[in-house]
């Protein structure tokens, strides 16, 4: 039992050197290590915070850049629409011109056709009165005392007249 109970003199010497070795840590090296391990806690907490802050300005950018594309989402969708409407007022316009035009082409047209009629309708009302005319100079040529011989001649004149 002896190797594992030490003794008093071993004990004595181990205090000591302990303590001469606990002076010389504490008067030596424990300053410079408790303030490595107090600048190594400052940087970890600076990049935490340095890390925080670029979190958040990420976030921030983000933010703008999803205000801006909604913006820009807005503006194309308006661009969009005012074409369409333009497009459309275009095509009504073309519409509308169209309509006008061919309903003044009809117009027109009509009157032409009306002018036509009057002027066939007056060349047949002077065709005829030159034909009546011309009948009638006939009949008083001839013998005006016989009504059959004024009937007959008659015929044979209209049937000698082509209309055309």
């Amino acid at each position: 039992m002896e190797l594992v109970t030490p003794g008093i003199g071993l004990i004595f010497w181990q205090t000591i050197t302990f303590l001469i070795v606990l002076f010389l840590l504490g008067k030596f090296a424990w300053k410079p290590i408790m303030n490595a391990l107090n600048d190594r806690e400052a940087s970890i907490e600076n990049a935490l915070r340095s890390a925080e802050k670029a979190k958040l300005e990420m976030e921030a950018l983000q933010a703008d850049n999803q205000k801006l594309l909604a913006e820009a989402r807005l503006e194309r969708d308006n661009i969009l629409k005012e074409a369409s409407v333009a497009a459309n007022n275009m095509v009504e316009s073309a519409k509308q011109k169209a309509n006008e035009e061919g309903a003044k082409m009809i117009a027109q047209a009509r009157e032409a056709i009306e002018n036509e009629k009057r002027a066939a309708i007056a060349e047949v009302k002077n065709m005829a009165g030159a034909l009546s005319v011309e009948i009638a100079e006939r009949i008083l040529r001839t013998e005006l005392s016989d009504p059959k011989a004024q009937q007959a001649l008659a015929q044979r004149y209209i049937s000698e007249v082509t209309l055309n």
